[in-house]
């Protein structure tokens, strides 16, 4: 029998997540808030489903989609909703549609946001009280699920992510000044999609790993690049110090005994630029 993963949240990775599992002959299932986004997604394959999530509640139009193998919830906090009630409310109500239907494993997308910038390196373990509203959201979710019970839940702690129509040039496109020593913390959607069907593959439930590309370029080396590569204004960089953090990923290379595709996101800005050669 193949295996059915419903993804709650298909956007940017959500999307190429389901492609490429359909190309493993997986059953895949998408949702989508939005009806232009709904009818993106059904073009690809997906089986599409409308679904909105709510502090209050779930709508969906058919709950057949929650009738699943594995449920990958990619619904990350928004500006509109990072106060730390209103998101941490909305996983609840996917939990609670989670013990409705009997789902066992649940595969959640959170980030490295949940991590203090104090300027050393941080491991799982190691969140604290971040900085940002959205990190002590997901912080909040996180813990709910992993500590129900009903289901086994694994946890993902993604880096920036970059790859594809995602142009690292732009992220600091209006900044006026960047401190250019600090270490950045980046995964390529390529490595997003390997470990998920990884973690899926080889049934690893329970966990929390962080996911993010095992070398750290400093800013003023990885955005600089990304500027030439694009013709567009190199970013002025500053001598300041600001806090930072390196996300180590050793725990998610060991377990799952991964190999990144881009050990480092330099190697993602080295292809770009040999494409954009042979163009």
């Amino acid at each position: 029998m193949s295996t059915t993963v419903s993804i709650l949240g298909c956007g940017w990775l959500g999307t190429a997540l389901g492609k490429s599992l359909l190309r493993k002959g997986w059953n895949v299932k998408g949702s989508t808030s939005s009806s232009q986004s709904y009818n993106e997604l059904e073009m690809t394959g997906i089986s599409t489903f409308y679904v909105k999530v709510k502090p209050k509640g779930v709508e969906v139009d058919y709950n057949s989609f929650f009738s699943t193998d594995v449920l990958i919830v990619s619904i990350p906090p928004t500006r509109t909703d990072c106060v730390e009630e209103s998101y941490p409310q909305k996983i609840s109500q996917i939990a609670i549609k989670a013990e409705e239907i009997g789902i066992s494993k649940v595969l959640f997308i959170s980030s490295t946001s949940v991590y203090e910038s104090q300027n050393k390196e941080v491991q799982e373990g190691d969140e604290g009280s971040p900085e940002k509203q959205s990190g002590r959201a997901l912080i909040k979710a996180e813990k709910l699920l992993l500590g129900n019970p009903n289901f086994k839940t694994t946890v993902l702690r993604f880096g920036g992510l970059i790859g594809y129509n995602r142009n690292p040039a732009n992220f600091l496109k209006y900044k006026q000044e960047v401190a250019g020593e600090t270490p950045v913390n980046l995964i390529h959607r390529d490595d997003c999609v390997g470990i998920i069907t990884q973690i899926i593959e080889k049934d690893i439930w329970g966990e929390v790993f962080n996911a993010s590309s095992p070398e750290h370029p400093v800013k003023r080396e990885f955005y600089s690049k990304a500027a030439q590569i694009s013709e567009l204004p190199i970013p002025v960089f500053s001598k300041t110090q600001e806090n930072y953090k390196i996300v180590n990923s050793e725990k998610l290379i060991k377990t799952l005994d991964y190999k990144f595709k881009y050990q480092s996101p330099m190697d993602y800005l080295k292809e770009v630029e040999e494409w954009a050669y042979r163009i």
